[in-house]
C-alpha cells in the first residue's frame, strides 16, 4: 500500500466512523439527473467543439445527455441478471427531474418568459427515446429502478433567464442549441453553474427556488403515483429553510454527500455537515453516501472503478455501514458516445459480481428502505 492509499484510506474510516450502524451488509445505488437534458446530440457536441467550448474537458459535457431506449434496455437487463440472498436485484435509487425547459417557446417569447415541459414530453422530441418513460415503470415493476425526487429542471431558472435578457453570449449559445445552460468559452475549463437548481442570491429569489421546488414535488406525484419520500438536492446546495416545506410535502430523507452548501446572499456560502442516520428536528433522515462508482469521471480511465468501488465497500462493512454507492446517470449514456456506454456497463458487471462473490449476504436495498431500516418505520 502506498502513502497516499493509507491516508485515503484513513480518511474513508473516519468519515465512517459517526452514525447508524448495521451487521446487515446494505447495499444502496443512488444515481443522480434522470430525465434532465444535458447534451443534446452528438451533432451539437461536435459544434460545441468548433466554436470554442471545451466540452471535450467536462465529463457532464462530453457524455451526459438523456439515455436512449436502448441504453436504458441494456442497464435494466445487466441488472436483472443479478440477485442477492432475498432474490432481489440491484435497484438504482434514480433521482429525476420531472420537467425540461420548453426551449421552443422560451426562443418564440424572445427570452421574456420561462416555460418547461415534462419529461414525457421531452422524451418525444428526441430520436430514440419515445417509449423512455414507459420503460422506466417497468424498471420500476421489476425493482431494478425507483424513481425518486430531483428537481423541477436541472436548471436556475432565474439565473438562466436573467443572463438571456442581458444578452450573455453563452447564454444564448445554451438557448440556440437547446441546452440548459453553458459551459464559458475559452481555454479556461469551468463547469456550467447554470444546472445549480437551488442556488439563490436574495431572499425572493429563495422563495422563488422553494415555490420551483414544491412545484416539482406535486409534479412527480402525478408522474409516477406515489409521494418522493426522499430528495437529493441539486449541487447538494440547500437551504434548512426548505425542510418543514418539504417535510408537508412527504420527503424523510435527504440523500447526499457529506457536505452540504447553503447559500447566504450577500455573503459566503455556508457548509454543513451531516454522518447517516443524523435528524434534524423534524425526524427528518440525512443518507449519506460514503462509496463511490463514477467511471465517466476517472481522467481517461487512468485509475480502477471496480477496485476503488470494492475498497470503499469493504471499508464501509467493516465499520458496520451501508455501502451507499454514488454512480450518475452519465455512467450509463451511450447516446453521445456508445463506448462511455458499452465500457461503463462491463465495469458495472465486474463490480456487481466481484461484491456478490465476496460478501455473498449483501442485500440491495433503496434509499428509502435504508431510510425505513433506520427510523424504525419499516
Amino acid at each position: 500500500m502506498t502513502i497516499s492509499s493509507f491516508y485515503s484510506n484513513t480518511g474513508k474510516y473516519l468519515k465512517n466512523m459517526q452514525g447508524w450502524r448495521s451487521k446487515t451488509r446494505y447495499v444502496v445505488f443512488e444515481s443522480d439527473d434522470w430525465g434532465s437534458v444535458r447534451m443534446p446530440s452528438r451533432e451539437i457536441y461536435e459544434k460545441c467543439l468548433l466554436a470554442g467550448y471545451p466540452v471535450d474537458k467536462i465529463s457532464y459535457e462530453r457524455y451526459d445527455s438523456l439515455l436512449s431506449q436502448d441504453d436504458l434496455e441494456l442497464l435494466f437487463e445487466l441488472l436483472c441478471d443479478f440477485r442477492d440472498i432475498n432474490e432481489n436485484h440491484p435497484v438504482f435509487t434514480a433521482n429525476c427531474v420531472v420537467a425540461n425547459p420548453d426551449f421552443e417557446r422560451i426562443k418564440s417569447g424572445h427570452s421574456q418568459s420561462y416555460y418547461y415541459e415534462l419529461i414525457t414530453e421531452t422524451f418525444k422530441k428526441y430520436p430514440r427515446h419515445s417509449r423512455n418513460f414507459e420503460i422506466w415503470l417497468e424498471g420500476l415493476e421489476n425493482g431494478v429502478f425507483f424513481p425518486q425526487y430531483h428537481a423541477r429542471e436541472h436548471l436556475n431558472v432565474s439565473k438562466f433567464m436573467k443572463a438571456l435578457r442581458e444578452g450573455d453570449e453563452d447564454a444564448h449559445w445554451a438557448l440556440l442549441n437547446n441546452m440548459p445552460g453553458s459551459i464559458p468559452k475559452g481555454p479556461e475549463v469551468k463547469g456550467n453553474y447554470y444546472v445549480e437548481a437551488t442556488r439563490y442570491d436574495s431572499l425572493p429569489d429563495k422563495s422563488e427556488k422553494l415555490r420551483i421546488y414544491l412545484e416539482g414535488l406535486d409534479l412527480f406525484e402525478k408522474l409516477f403515483g406515489y409521494k418522493s419520500e426522499s430528495i437529493i438536492p441539486t449541487n447538494y446546495t440547500w437551504s434548512h429553510d426548505f425542510d418543514h416545506p418539504v417535510y408537508e410535502k412527504s420527503v424523510r430523507y435527504f440523500q447526499g454527500n457529506r457536505t452540504m452548501r447553503e447559500p447566504v446572499p450577500g455573503s459566503k456560502d455556508k457548509y454543513h455537515r451531516h454522518y447517516l442516520g443524523k435528524t434534524n428536528n423534524l425526524g427528518q433522515i440525512y443518507l449519506v453516501r460514503n462509496v463511490i462508482f463514477e467511471p465517466s469521471m476517472l481522467v481517461k480511465n487512468s485509475n480502477d472503478p471496480v477496485s476503488k468501488c470494492l475498497n470503499d465497500m469493504s471499508i464501509a462493512f467493516r465499520m458496520n455501514k451501508p455501502a451507499i454507492i454514488g454512480t450518475h446517470r452519465l455512467n450509463y449514456v451511450g447516446f453521445i458516445d456508445v463506448k462511455n456506454r458499452d465500457r461503463n456497463l462491463q465495469l458495472l458487471r465486474e463490480m456487481i459480481s466481484e461484491a456478490l462473490k465476496t460478501w455473498p449476504d449483501i442485500q440491495f436495498i433503496t434509499s428509502c428502505k435504508l431510510g425505513e431500516r433506520i427510523s424504525g418505520r419499516e
